[in-house]
């Protein structure tokens, strides 16, 4: 049983990412909730990306550091507000 443990395939960690498929929010929600929802889901993207990217403390993520971000992963420039949010879950994540 060991034996086989050892000589299996390691998984690779570098395969191309693959995003999930999308399915419609549900409805009848007020208009602020959908915004406000969009907005966790992009500081969280960016937030990833800045971790991935070595920026581990929210000190070092400026604004400036955060829209760059967002344009090397694909996503509209954030907000000054989903920017504080970005700090705040890199903050609050450890």
């Amino acid at each position: 049983m060991a034996a086989a443990v050892l000589t299996a395939k390691p998984l690779p960690i570098d395969l191309p990412y693959m995003p999930l498929v999308k399915k419609p929010l549900p409805a009848g929600r007020p208009r602020e909730w959908y915004i406000a929802h969009n907005r966790r889901l992009k500081a969280m993207r960016l937030a990833i990306a800045l971790l991935d990217s070595g920026v581990y403390r929210a000190e070092q993520a400026d604004n400036r550091r955060i829209r760059t971000t967002a344009d090397l992963v694909g996503v509209h420039p954030p907000s000054d507000i989903t920017c504080h949010m970005v700090r705040a879950l890199m903050r609050y994540s450890r």
